[in-house]
């Protein structure tokens, strides 16, 4: 397991199902995390759940001014901040009827408040000696998908955020990573099958090699080695947390040049 020993961190829209197994990931490296969420209700139950490295903070990461004051209670409990996971996000998108309000709704809580956290705890990460962002991105940054415009666009951009604040921030010795996973189990995917994860399962196992979704406590190994000294060398870089999503093809994991001849 990654050591984050001593470190700090922020995990905004912590309060989610998927979230908190990022969180807990981190807490059992060793950080002090900090859940960011205007769940307030979620975010403690969470806090409480995930132990004493947990605090939770209510957060509208669209409100500069509780950005400011995120920084600075996380800063006054724990005299820093080490770790930024950008995690999160709206689900608003209705395509091509979206309308401009969706999209800068969209926009501003996907893209334009994780750049306003990270400027705000900036000084601190700068200050950390081993700084290290991580945001989430999607397979849907890459993929097509029916019907949905705004979600996808905004996850894309993140990518290419991610390279522009690895370039700028290096030297400043803070590292900046994305993660994009696939099917996660969360909390759309509990209301839509009813806590059915062995339908869910079946459902995603066609387009993931490891045929089923993941957990949120799979992608949050992943952040906590992305936030670790073990990945001291990596930067500027999207991390697939798909299961084998975007290494399959439209084919998907089939013998399709057989059916030819079928």
């Amino acid at each position: 397991m990654p050591d984050l020993t001593g470190r700090t961190a922020i995990v905004s829209g912590g309060a989610t199902l998927l979230a908190q197994g990022v969180v807990e990931s981190l807490a059992e490296a060793g950080a002090n995390v900090v859940i960011a969420d205007i769940d307030e209700e979620g975010g403690r139950a969470a806090s409480a759940r995930l132990g004493a490295h947990v605090d939770f903070v209510r957060t509208d990461i669209t409100d500069d001014a509780d950005l400011a004051r995120l920084v600075q209670e996380t800063v006054d409990r724990h005299g820093g901040i080490d770790i930024v996971v950008n995690l999160a996000a709206t689900y608003l998108d209705e395509g091509f009827d979206s309308r401009r309000k969706d999209w800068l709704t969209a926009l501003d809580v996907n893209v334009v408040s994780m750049v306003e956290l990270v400027h705000a705890a900036y000084p601190y990460l700068s200050a950390s000696g081993r700084g290290a962002v991580v945001n989430f991105s999607s397979i849907s940054s890459t993929a097509a998908q029916t019907g949905r415009w705004l979600y996808p666009a905004s996850k894309a951009a993140i990518v290419q955020l991610t390279r522009s604040m690895a370039m700028d921030f290096a030297v400043d010795g803070i590292r900046v990573n994305s993660v994009s996973p696939g099917w996660t189990w969360s909390k759309i995917m509990d209301d839509l099958s009813g806590g059915d994860r062995a339908k869910t399962d079946r459902v995603a196992a066609p387009f993931h090699l490891t045929r089923r979704v993941g957990d949120g406590r799979e992608v949050g190994e992943v952040v906590a080695f992305l936030a670790s000294d073990a990945a001291s060398v990596v930067t500027g870089a999207d991390w697939a947390a798909d299961g084998g999503y975007s290494a399959m093809g439209p084919e998907q994991a089939v013998p399709a040049i057989p059916k030819l001849s079928e």
